[in-house]
């Protein structure tokens, strides 16, 4: 299965939903901080979700539940860096464990992961988005109920193609 990001809407096999994109657009040359959100084909890693909010929910793919220290390494000089890690830790990390419902559930997209090179961009997910479709850091982000949707057909072959307006 392929899901393609394009013109802020992810489009499935049977479906077209709107999207939240970076602040700073597509880019072929992603780095820590730029606010964009990288071209290219990913796959999805691992899915972390608030059990305590959806209950227990199988996916296809590997998935955790998300717990109150549980975290993701932003800082490119950190061995962590673009990794889950726990807090306390000592150096820069989003929280996944967050009071409104942006992740909610994270769909971790393999940008940067095998290798990680420290600083061209970490935490590149697909997550719940704003009521307003405000734009993200970098992720690619759709409503509560359409990433439900999603999730009943991503499996370890999917992937997303993220590309440009054309």
């Amino acid at each position: 299965m392929k899901f393609l990001v394009k013109n802020n809407y992810l489009v499935t096999k049977s479906d077209s939903f709107k999207c939240a994109i970076g602040l700073g657009g597509l880019t072929t040359n992603k780095f820590e901080g730029d606010h964009c959100t990288p071209i290219g084909e990913f796959k999805f890693d691992k899915i972390y979700y608030r059990s305590d909010k959806l209950g227990k929910i199988n996916f296809q793919i590997s998935s955790a539940e998300i717990s109150y220290n549980d975290g993701w390494c932003d800082d490119p000089n950190d061995e962590f860096y673009n990794k889950f890690v726990k807090f306390p830790f000592e150096r820069s990390a989003e929280k996944l464990y967050r009071a409104d419902d942006l992740y909610d559930i994270i769909c971790v997209m393999n940008y940067n992961t095998n290798p990680v090179l420290p600083g061209k961009g970490s935490a590149i997910f697909l997550h719940v988005c704003k009521d307003d479709f405000t734009p993200t850091e970098g992720c690619v982000a759709v409503k509560k109920v359409h990433l439900l949707k999603i999730l009943k057909d991503l499996n370890n072959s999917t992937i997303v193609k993220i590309e440009n307006r054309k």
